[in-house]
């Protein structure tokens, strides 16, 4: 133990651990920009400095170990110089970005924005000078890049690289000129982003964003010769609330389905539908592989982001992956086929929303591998970030909102099985359930399987279902993924099914999500950044536990749609509305 001062107060604290991890453990936060938990720590910004006895000058708090010759040093953390520092700081920082914040999307929630408001930095040309000017990168479909607005704090490098392990942003030239750019100057839809976008929720600034579909939406609402229906993922739900002041992990499920209908859809349906059926199907093609030969290990494919990964990093394992379309893609198909059907509404009168909680969906939407009739099954995509502005926008005052149910006629039922889709390992543990019953005729004992759950990056797990043996392994982040995939490269995965989850964490903390600020913390615990995850996730493992029924193939209206409509899992009807397939070429999606 270290034996030290924080403002002449005395603390004892582990060896090694940094100044700043020793005042949060203390309940004193220091202010950050570049430092990210676990994976940036390189004292860049200067916003964490401090004083400390018998240092030449401030110190980066961020990247400080204590050690035994500190001890007994008094740390300051908001002493004259500190403060002045950083307000220095800050002022520099002003001094080359964009100051356009009403028309940015991080307006109200933007680290810089609070700090300049904690430290009193009202004057924004306080270091007048010449600025840099780039051009905004719109060339991907899932989000924009404004260096206008870039304060270099190396945040979505370290959350490409260090954090999924695909690399494709990085600093390009030097001193003022410095750019955060792709290499070669290239667009972001020229090179191998998997649109993730974990990189726009690690941003501070507005500098990365999504691409923001709203008025698509407001203009089919607006058109009355649209029929307007809107589906949400199961994880919206468990954090949409946040944007509105609850802490997290709140589920807002009735005010969500009460604001949808405000804003005018048609009828508002739960994705979790969509993730039922993809149990059936996908659980169906699993056992047929495994019975009749097919590929394996099967590999899951809910996650656009990692079917992405597979496609420009992996190509050889296309055939690995399942058929099977998303389940908001699945649940788009069945709307525009089935339900117009039920309906009498023609399918190109249908314009279907999806809310959800990832912004690769959006990339998704627009494949032209699905599309059903030559109509795309999804028509918007929005982020949950995106669903909160318009309802701000409509003026609906959220806390005076009723709790409201889905829609639940024709294809509104969903199980428990469904709802956990957004945890990572949720696919796997409900594909699980179905499998068993399929195998040995007769019902898991308990239909919580908690091996596939939490956030170890790589979890396994061995099932004996019907006398066979199942081995299974569930990855998140494509760092994890890329582990998995080397093992079958080199012909030693011992798994027949696989889940891989885009996201750390999966969909819960998707890059559509609610920004998680390290700075800021309202209304949450101080364990926030390492907690958030499991908070959102014990939402949906909560509403799955209050379900009466928990399993995807004892879905009434599931079963009805294969009698009346599909026929039975993986049909030639099936098929061709609900399974596509996928390509090794990398694609350029350019507008």
């Amino acid at each position: 133990m270290v034996n030290i001062k924080i403002n002449g107060i005395e603390y004892a604290v582990e060896e090694g651990t940094t100044i700043l991890e020793a005042c949060r453990q203390n309940g004193i936060r220091i202010p950050t920009l570049c430092w990210l938990k676990d994976i940036n720590a390189i004292g860049a910004c200067r916003i964490c400095v401090v004083e400390m006895t018998g240092a030449r000058s401030l110190v980066a708090s961020c990247v400080y170990p204590l050690s035994k010759f500190d001890e007994g040093k008094n740390i300051l953390t908001h002493s004259p110089a500190v403060l002045q520092s950083r307000k220095m700081t800050l002022q520099l920082l002003l001094s080359d970005h964009n100051m356009d914040c009403l028309a940015c999307s991080r307006n109200g929630s933007c680290e810089l924005q609070e700090l300049c408001k904690e430290l009193g930095v009202d004057d924004t040309t306080f270091f007048e000078g010449e600025k840099n000017e780039y051009d905004i990168d719109y060339s991907s479909k899932h989000m924009f890049r404004d260096n206008n607005k870039c304060i270099h704090c190396r945040r979505c490098i370290a959350a490409c690289d260090k954090l999924q392990g695909i690399g494709v942003i990085g600093a390009n030239n030097r001193g003022f000129k410095t750019s955060i750019d792709c290499a070669f100057d290239l667009d972001l839809a020229e090179t191998a982003c998997v649109s993730c976008g974990q990189c726009i929720v690690a941003c501070p600034t507005g500098a990365l964003a999504e691409k923001d579909d709203t008025d698509k939406v407001w203009d089919a609402l607006a058109d009355p010769e649209k029929v307007v229906v809107v589906q949400t993922a199961p994880a919206v739900r468990a954090s949409l609330g946040e944007a509105f002041g609850y802490p997290m992990g709140t589920p807002v499920e009735g005010k969500m389905v009460a604001a949808l209908r405000r804003l005018g859809f048609n009828a508002v349906f739960d994705t979790n539908f969509g993730a039922d059926l993809t149990i059936m199907e996908e659980s169906h093609e699993f056992l047929d592989r495994v019975t009749n030969g097919g590929v394996l290990p099967m590999i899951t494919s809910c996650s656009p982001g990692w079917i992405r990964f597979c496609e420009a990093y992996f190509p050889e394992f296309i055939p690995n992956l399942s058929s099977c379309k998303s389940p908001h893609e699945m649940m788009g198909a069945i709307l525009k086929t089935y339900y117009a059907e039920k309906t009498g509404v023609k399918p190109e009168d249908m314009f279907v929303v999806s809310i959800m909680p990832c912004t690769a969906k959006k990339y998704e939407a627009q494949r032209e591998e699905l599309k059903t009739n030559g109509l795309s099954d999804v028509d918007a995509v929005l982020t949950t970030r995106e669903l909160a502005r318009i309802i701000r926008r409509a003026g609906i005052m959220w806390n005076r909102l009723p709790e409201e149910e889905f829609d639940n006629d024709i294809v509104g039922e969903y199980s428990g099985a469904g709802v956990i889709f957004g945890a990572t390992g949720g696919v796997m543990e409900a594909a699980l359930r179905t499998a068993a019953k399929k195998l040995t005729g007769k019902e898991l004992a308990d239909p919580e399987i908690k091996d596939v759950r939490g956030l170890d990056g790589i979890k396994e797990a061995t099932y004996n279902l019907g006398g066979a043996e199942v081995r299974v392994a569930v990855a998140h982040g494509m760092k994890n993924a890329k582990v998995l995939l080397d093992e079958i490269r080199a012909g030693k995965s011992p798994y027949q099914f696989i889940e891989i989850m885009g996201c750390p964490g999966g969909c819960v903390a998707g890059g559509g999500q609610p920004y998680v600020k390290p700075c800021f913390m309202p209304n949450e615990d101080d364990d926030i950044l390492d907690t958030y995850k499991e908070k959102r996730a014990a939402a949906l493992y909560k509403e799955d536990r209050m379900k009466k029924n928990r399993l995807s193939h004892e879905n009434k209206q599931i079963i009805e749609l294969y009698e009346k409509f599909l026929g039975e899992p993986n049909s030639h009807k099936a098929h061709e509305l609900l399974h596509t397939s996928y390509n090794a070429n990398r694609e350029k999606f350019k507008d």
